[in-house]
């Protein structure tokens, strides 16, 4: 049958199940499911492209993705049918062997619904499983698809409460016949979650709560009536769900017939608020390990007790056996937001050992026990403190890879100075001055950046050895938020870059091989596959996330795009387009009376997608202080039910007045004047100078 037919497509996809990934794992030909394997290693036993001929690594093909948001998926390939998402959950099936769409699905997710998610409209990948896609939608439906047409097949809402602000973010994985699926929301007052739902049939298996629910009702299980013991009732944490959503990683053991999950942050993350009188608040920032058949709670281990300060344990895991102590132990090798890098015992949960992978203010280290040596300060109900990591983590959803044949561990780490000062009162979607998003519904309970944080940001590329619980090697980047990695039996790793570069390095000693402009920055994760027996490299570039949204990197801009590459290719890159900044916003009249109160609204309404009105540069949505005149001095036009709705800014009406939105223009307009650069003074000894 001809290579990309829907006949070869109904082949090639209906073949995946189990016994496909096991297989391909000891070959790693395709790259079948989000993390490679079911471990997640991200490691390719290809190794033709290598450090030999890596630097005549050259462009196969090029497909646009149509999106100006984020590109947070890994493409998956099996015998060169390729699957990647877009932002606003939008997913393409394209040819591999020529770089030809073979059909797009867009789950028309309402474009008004972008503000109900922290971190920008993106979506981590897909699954693949006996011939159906399956996609989770931004506004929480889970998807399946036909791969061969691109045609839904079914779909199910898995939103508990919609009068929560639920999303989906993450890639579903498919376990045993079932798809499993967490849910994100957590800022904005969610309960956790993770559903497991029939692969054929859409109906739901099983579905494990991460906190507990309201003491008044009956307990779903043992481990929600275990974990209402560890928080303060006083707090009512029901009212403000909780938190800890899973949106992210998963992994599973077919030999202990476990599935590992990461937890999500506290809601709110102030636990001064949440739980008053303290408590480890399970099962937040926790890994946790659940039945496979029943989704039944087996163990867990808490990474951060009682989190404060938005500390997720959903960045990617890895499942490796490796030697601890001269014998071998299964175990996941983990490197959440707090900054520590941990090994566990997968089989019981039990901690082995964990070492700070960057520097660290809220916690000395950990004990024996696994617990964490706090800083008391890090916990001070109302004084100022700069949270090291922040609420943007050490590391984030950026995936890591492992490498067997080097030990080493292959991790994107990141700093984000925030100051974090502890509000003294929470009402649930209430707003308040300064209280950070809340006109869109954030509850977070501290005030960010009250006291301007001192550390300094930074990005790098770390070489971690899990064993010895260091660092082999490390790349320093201008900035943070660079790509998740791959890496390969040819001894390399590949990482995209927040100034736009893709880039090869020797796994064992970080020399920089190879590296390619990519137009726009990069934050997803590379596959690597075989065609015909040739190896090809695809990354899925565009720039955005939680830091992407407000900030920019890279001097060029370019739509969502997907490289290919192989040894000796040729293709011409597509042409970037020069950033343009735009001039700082002059001509609003304003009454400076107004920028006091418009601060406070703008903290509440704009900053969580716009950031600093000149300070920021704008990241995928625009900064207000380098819009045209006109756009600002016609400000009403634009928040209430105004043009870009359709973009996902939300519609104000009935969130803010047009009073209100003068205030607001003052702060926009007063801010861009005061960080204007001030005309330079006329050199008075020159002028007295002599002429010649």
């Amino acid at each position: 049958m001809d290579k990309g037919s829907a006949d070869h497509i109904k082949a090639a996809t209906s073949a995946v199940d189990a016994n496909f990934v096991k297989a391909n794992t000891s070959t790693s030909k395709d790259w079948p499911t989000i993390g490679l394997d079911y471990a997640e290693t991200r490691f390719s036993k290809l190794n033709q492209i290598n450090t030999g001929n890596v630097k005549n690594l050259g462009l196969k093909w090029t497909y646009n993705l149509e999106s100006v948001r984020g590109i947070e998926a890994t493409p998956l390939v099996v015998d060169g049918i390729m699957y990647v998402s877009a932002s606003w959950s939008v997913v393409h099936a394209i040819d591999a062997r020529t770089g030809k769409r073979i059909w797009s699905y867009d789950p028309g997710v309402n474009r008004e619904i972008g503000y109900k998610g922290c971190c920008d409209v993106v979506n981590r990948g897909v699954a693949l499983y006996k011939g159906k896609i399956f996609v989770g939608a931004y506004d929480g439906r889970l998807v399946a698809i036909d791969a061969v047409t691109g045609k839904k097949i079914w779909e199910k809402d898995t939103v508990i409460d919609h009068s929560h602000s639920y999303t989906i973010t993450g890639a579903p994985r498919v376990v045993k016949g079932k798809v499993l699926i967490g849910n994100g929301g957590a800022e904005y007052g969610a309960r956790g979650y993770l559903t497991a739902y029939d692969a054929e049939t859409g109906e739901q298996a099983w579905r494990w709560f991460v906190v507990p629910g309201d003491p008044s009702k009956p307990f779903e299980d043992e481990s929600m009536e275990k974990a209402a013991k560890t928080w303060d009732p006083s707090g009512k944490w029901w009212v403000n769900g909780g938190g800890g959503t899973p949106w992210d990683t998963m992994t599973y053991d077919p030999d202990l017939n476990l599935v590992y999950i990461g937890t999500g942050n506290g809601s709110p993350w102030n636990r001064n608020l949440r739980s008053p009188a303290g408590g480890d608040n399970l099962y937040l920032a926790s890994l946790v390990a659940l039945n496979a058949d029943t989704g039944k709670y087996v163990w867990h281990y808490q990474e951060t007790p009682g989190d404060n300060w938005d500390y997720t344990s959903t960045q990617p895991m890895i499942l490796a056996d490796i030697k601890v102590d001269g014998r071998p132990r299964k175990v996941i090798l983990h490197a959440p937001k707090n900054g520590f890098f941990f090994v566990i015992d997968r089989t019981n949960g039990k901690f082995i050992s964990a070492k700070n992978f960057v520097d660290v203010n809220w916690a000395t280290g950990f004990d024996a026990d696994g617990r964490p040596m706090e800083v008391t300060a890090a916990r001070s109900p109302d004084q100022s403190f700069d949270s090291i990591p922040g609420p943007f983590g050490a590391h984030n959803w950026h995936p890591m890879s492992y490498n067997p044949q080097t030990g080493l561990v292959y991790l994107p780490a990141h700093g984000v100075p925030l100051n974090l000062t502890g509000e003294k009162t929470l009402t649930q979607n209430a707003a308040a001055p300064f209280k950070f998003g809340a006109t869109t519904g954030w509850n977070v309970g501290f005030t960010l950046n009250a006291a301007p944080p001192k550390n300094l940001p930074f990005g790098r590329l770390i070489a971690w050895d899990p064993v010895k619980q260091k660092e082999a090697w490390h790349q320093e980047y201008v900035a943070p938020w660079n790509g998740g990695t791959l890496t390969t039996a040819g001894n390399l790793v590949f990482q995209g870059t927040a100034d736009a570069r893709f880039i090869a390095y020797n796994a064992t000693t970080g020399e920089k091989l190879w590296e390619t402009p990519t137009g726009t920055g990069a934050v997803a994760a590379a596959s690597t596959y075989l065609i015909d027996g040739v190896q090809y490299v695809s990354i899925a570039v565009g720039w955005g996330g939680v830091f992407g949204i407000t900030q920019h990197v890279a001097d060029k801009e370019a739509p969502g795009t997907v490289y290919t590459f192989a040894v000796g290719a040729k293709a011409p890159l597509p042409e970037f387009t020069k950033y343009q900044l735009g001039n700082l916003l002059a001509g609003v009249k304003y009454d400076p009376k107004d920028v006091p109160e418009g601060t406070a609204l703008y903290v509440e309404a704009c900053a969580t997608c716009h950031g600093v009105p000149g300070v920021d540069k704008g990241g995928n949505v625009k900064n207000l202080g380098y819009v045209s005149t006109e756009t600002i001095a016609n400000l009403k036009d634009m928040v209430f039910k105004g043009p870009f709705t359709d973009k996902g800014m939300p519609d104000f009406t009935g969130k803010l007045t047009e009073a209100d939105v003068v205030k607001i223009q003052a702060f926009i307009q007063g801010t861009a004047d005061a960080v204007r650069p001030k005309p330079a003074e006329p050199d008075k000894k020159a002028d007295a100078a002599p002429q010649k």
